[in-house]
């Protein structure tokens, strides 16, 4: 991970907020599943991406979790976190998508401790005509750019490209988008080039990412709040394998995830207990649905094809 992640006290925590009273900070609230996360910072575009990324959080809402963007003069990117107020410091952090991702990170370590039904998993989510599916992955093997490839399917609606929440009961899983828009990647009308509009009409950051509506090119009902899932995929890229798909056991799903650190680069306390409630998670979650591993190495359109043919 390119920030650190230092748990502070509530008297460190004190003095940080103390040492940064003077600074002009804008906030926003956001509401992460029910979680009212609110966002400090002297950066407009931050707080304007912030805003139009997620569900906005009622007013009268007073926040669980608070995410306060500042700097210091050692300029490296890391996160002071206070657990019991849920306060998380970001120093030096000049990228939006470290900061979404530590908001549902940090909505995440209060869902999982509060309410012991209710999980999250950093992936992808596509309600398609064969049924709910999840794209799980490491960095760079192809989750956006394949969830993106299955939302061309007719009848298919997009729950989530990154992030959701999960309740696991007596039926199939019940999977919870995240957020109101998509942080996407300039390069994802080059490979589906349906989505080309899309880019034409976003404002890019200086990272070549930008806050996009896909309902802004598929409609409003190519976005749903939440569906069941029947089947989970999860990715790799590695040219010494020649399989293309391979149908997976709970337990060897289990194994991959764990040894790639859940998939989730974004886990913000990683302690013993915490770790022990992902893992009771992901080996029921893989229990109740098919699971699939798809390498990633081919072509897009060809991985495409695999990805469509277990799904059917």
């Amino acid at each position: 991970m390119a920030y650190s992640v230092t748990l502070i006290t509530k008297e460190r925590m004190n003095e940080l907020r103390q040492s940064l009273k003077s600074q002009k900070f804008i906030s926003a609230k956001a509401d992460i599943h029910g979680i009212c996360v609110k966002l400090y910072s002297t950066d407009r575009t931050m707080v304007d991406m912030w805003e139009s990324n997620f569900h906005s959080m009622s007013d009268s809402i007073r926040p669980h979790a608070s995410i306060i963007l500042c700097s210091d003069d050692s300029r490296e990117t890391k996160v002071l976190y206070e657990t019991v107020s849920h306060t998380a410091f970001l120093l030096n952090f000049d990228y939006y998508g470290w900061v979404k991702s530590i908001g549902l990170a940090v909505a995440s370590d209060i869902l999982e401790d509060t309410y012991d039904s209710i999980s999250h998993v950093h992936g992808a989510v596509i309600d398609t005509p064969f049924g709910g599916v999840t794209l799980i992955a490491p960095s760079k093997t192809g989750k956006t750019t394949h969830s993106w490839g299955l939302l061309r399917l007719d009848g298919s609606r997009l729950v989530t490209d990154d992030w959701y929440f999960v309740k696991v009961g007596s039926g199939r899983p019940i999977a919870y988008g995240s957020e109101k828009n998509c942080y996407i990647d300039a390069d994802i009308g080059k490979v589906w080039s349906e989505f080309q509009p899309l880019v034409d009409s976003s404002t890019f950051d200086s990272k070549g990412r930008a806050i996009a509506d896909i309902r802004w090119v598929a409609g409003d009902e190519s976005v749903i709040p939440m569906t069941t899932i029947k089947t989970i995929i999860l990715l790799k890229r590695d040219s010494n394998d020649k399989n293309v798909s391979i149908e997976m056991t709970a337990g060897d799903a289990f194994e991959y995830l764990k040894s790639n650190n859940l998939c989730n680069p974004h886990q913000i306390v990683t302690d013993e207990r915490k770790l022990k409630i992902r893992y009771d998670f992901f080996k029921q979650y893989l229990q109740s649905a098919s699971v699939y591993m798809i390498n990633t190495t081919g072509d897009p359109v060809d991985t495409q094809k695999a990805i469509r043919n277990v799904i059917q």
